[in-house]
């Protein structure tokens, strides 16, 4: 039997503030999926997406899927 777990990983707010838009920091978002990986998650699938943040301002998102045997 398998569990699922959905991540959503996006950059804060005040970066898009300063610089018009957020990308992910590829430092953070491996940090991210290595501390889930030693819980015993994996990656199954992932999405990026762009978000509107208020009017004028866009973050990049990724959606994670991970999946790990139930415990």
């Amino acid at each position: 039997m398998k569990e699922y777990k959905v991540v959503i990983y996006q950059e804060n707010a005040f970066s898009s503030f300063l610089f018009g838009a957020a990308n992910v920091n590829p430092v953070r978002f491996s940090q991210l999926l290595n501390k889930n990986a030693e819980a015993g998650w994996r990656v199954v699938t992932m999405e990026r997406e762009i978000r509107r943040l208020f009017l004028f301002w866009k973050r990049e998102a990724h959606i994670v899927i991970l999946e790990r045997d139930r415990i």
